[in-house]
């Protein structure tokens, strides 16, 4: 099985005035958060909000800033977030995903919207029993 990549837009929705920024996203369910490059969080001038510690995918532990918020767009969904900077591409996490109901098609090697709900995201919120 291959890597899955998308293309977002991400936005700085406290800056109207920035254009946008279309990003090529390594669409990971095993990550939880977005990652942003530091670059991509100047170009869109993110506040940090705070410090966060991250475990690597190699067991290392880090200290990155979390900044926000993040507009991110993928066809006709979005969501907003915060974002740790860190690394040298964007990664799409699964809080992300789950908010904007996109599922990722291995057999195909691409992410896509949920196609059980193609219109409009679809959540779930109902209590666990």
């Amino acid at each position: 099985m291959g890597l899955i990549w998308g293309e977002l837009e991400l936005l700085n929705p406290v800056h109207l005035e920035l254009a946008p920024l279309m990003v090529r996203a390594l669409a990971d369910s095993g990550a939880v958060h977005l990652c942003i490059p530091e670059h991509v969080a100047i170009q869109l001038q993110l506040q940090e909000l705070e410090r966060r510690e991250v475990v690597l995918a190699d067991g290392r532990r880090r200290t990155v800033p979390y900044v926000g918020p993040v507009e991110v767009r993928f066809r006709n969904r979005r969501c907003f977030t915060g974002a740790m900077v860190l690394g040298d591409e964007v990664l799409l996490g699964a809080i992300p995903m789950e908010d904007m109901d996109l599922v990722l098609q291995p057999q195909l090697q691409k992410i896509d919207v949920n196609p059980a709900s193609p219109n409009i995201p679809l959540s779930s919120a109902r209590i666990a029993r």
